[in-house]
């Protein structure tokens, strides 16, 4: 609410001002660095969103919710450092991540059994850890039915994959060559480079050699964006069908946009428009206009996860154990200039 003090609190001053009996405090694990600190101004105001959605409705126990931020753009092992010596210090209580699986794997294995971690964006798969509630889609769960309506709709049969090598891309990989060779099409290249920035070239020159005509994209953030710049300057975007993971409404305002009707992408939620059925993202774009303004950050299919997973948060601290989670279902959205257009999942 405006006019209110905001629930963010800066870890350091929080270790200097010790405990705070009226509140109780979520690790806010963010990328506020990195490929993926362009989704950070959405995501944090839709995290504090839910903070005070939480404190409004009597809060934990009574208790106020405040969000300390965590850089989750960071490598690995510096992130698992910080958060778990800011817990360890009383910091905060549990931990609410949106970052690349790498930093997932580490920061699980770092707190599982020791508290609640919910992690929000979709995931590489496999076993979960005790503590840690994982509330996006594993790969085949979010790419199968886009794949599948691509290869019939638009006769993408021969499929270029291209990704950051780290454990989501490979796990999108695997996932997808399964689900391709299932319809009858074919992984004609494949590619994970580092993360960026990098020279796209030899990534373009793949998908011009091996003649294909649709490229998987599980790059992420700021190398997904220059990727797409570089693929519209070399006029592939007219020819060759795109799907991403990984694009949301922050990375199309970066890119430009697209008005070719071939790019396509796997999320969970996009920004509804005024003729959306989905009633739960209408009424959290707006209760975010009515506390943010106008001017404020496009609401992402990322951090409408992260508010979805501070609600969680608190529920599991109030030791409501959070129920099963409600999960917004995979979408194929082509993207129509600046702004995304769902399609039938038939």
């Amino acid at each position: 609410m405006r006019g209110t003090p905001s629930p963010l609190r800066d870890p350091w001053d929080v270790l200097v001002s010790g405990p705070a009996p009226d509140a109780v405090r979520i690790g806010l694990a963010v990328p506020l660095s990195g490929p993926l600190a362009l989704t950070a101004p959405s995501t944090l105001d839709l995290a504090v969103l839910a903070a005070e959605e939480c404190t409004e409705a009597g809060g934990v126990s009574g208790r106020r919710v405040e969000l300390v931020p965590v850089d989750s753009g960071r490598a690995p092992e510096v992130v698992v450092a910080e958060a778990v010596a800011l817990r360890d210090a009383g910091v905060f209580e549990s931990l609410v991540g949106f970052h690349t699986s790498d930093v997932h794997r580490a920061l699980a294995r770092a707190w599982a059994g020791r508290g609640s971690y919910v992690f929000t964006p979709p995931h590489e798969g496999g076993r979960g850890l005790p503590g840690v509630h994982r509330t996006g889609h594993g790969p085949t769960a979010q790419h199968a039915a886009a794949l599948a309506w691509l290869v019939r709709h638009r006769r993408a049969t021969r499929w270029v994959l291209l990704g950051t090598d780290y454990v989501w891309p490979r796990a999108v990989h695997l996932a997808a060559r399964q689900s391709l060779a299932a319809l009858g099409a074919q992984v004609v290249g494949e590619a994970l480079v580092p993360f960026g920035p990098g020279d796209p070239g030899p990534l373009l020159d793949l998908v011009v050699r091996s003649r294909a005509d649709a490229v998987l994209l599980s790059l992420v953030g700021r190398d997904l964006v220059l990727f797409h710049r570089e693929f519209a300057r070399a006029g592939l975007d007219r020819r060759v069908v795109r799907l991403s993971g990984a694009l949301e409404e922050n990375g199309l305002y970066a890119m430009g946009g697209d008005a070719t009707g071939e790019l396509y992408a796997a999320m969970p939620s996009f920004a509804a428009s005024p003729a959306s059925t989905d009633e739960h993202q209408l009424a959290l774009q707006e209760r975010h206009a009515q506390r943010a303004g106008a001017s404020a950050p496009v609401v992402c299919a990322y951090a409408r996860s992260v508010h979805d997973g501070v609600r969680l948060a608190c529920s599991l601290l109030a030791g409501g154990g959070g129920g099963r989670t409600a999960r917004s279902a995979p979408r194929l959205a082509r993207a129509d200039g600046l702004t995304f257009h769902e399609l039938p999942a038939g």
